[in-house]
């Protein structure tokens, strides 16, 4: 018999301030491009997603992700955009932090040296980080996305996270959590 996995990813995951205003901010979205909103209590910005993870792997996972530090910063999402070709609006920011594209480089190569950051492509290459917020799903924009109003998030922390997809929409469960300094 296979042994269990888990679908995995690592995220920062807004507090519940910041969670309620990309909310909001993706009612005004939903006006102009219906779709499905996320649920606010499923708002995250995804670093490395990993795919199926043996359950056995877990352990090493953690003891790969634990020397990983990176410093505390400040996230402006102040734009919108969609990406046609799989229907999603998105909230994002102008400009990668620089703490926050240290901190993705640092986990991508750990990830990789134990194993599994899994790739992508023809070529098996991980694609560039692009930090967005999935804010709706199956879109389609009637008129010009509404403006984002800068919403400024404080990002202390990092998670990994196991997702259970159902018709209902994808459960999260907090697997780690790994402060920012």
């Amino acid at each position: 018999m296979a042994e269990a996995t888990r679908r995995l990813f690592l995220a920062l995951w807004p507090g519940e301030a910041v969670a309620e205003r990309l909310f909001a901010v993706s009612a005004d979205a939903w006006r102009v491009c219906g779709g499905r909103r996320m649920r606010r209590e499923t708002l995250h910005l995804t670093l490395a997603f990993l795919g199926e993870v043996a359950e056995g792997r877990l352990p090493e996972l953690r003891a790969a992700l634990a020397p990983v530090r990176g410093e505390a910063f400040r996230l402006t999402i102040d734009r919108l955009g969609y990406w046609p070709h799989n229907r999603i609006v998105w909230g994002g920011c102008p400009a990668t932090p620089p703490a926050l594209a240290r901190l993705v480089a640092d986990l991508r190569a750990v990830l990789a040296a134990a194993g599994f950051l899994p790739g992508t492509g023809a070529a098996g290459l991980v694609p560039p980080f692009v930090p967005h917020l999935t804010l709706l799903r199956k879109a389609a924009p009637a008129a010009a996305l509404p403006d984002c109003p800068p919403i400024d998030w404080p990002v202390t922390e990092w998670v990994l996270v196991a997702s259970a997809l159902s018709s209902a929409g994808p459960a999260y469960t907090r697997l780690g959590v790994w402060p920012l300094e």
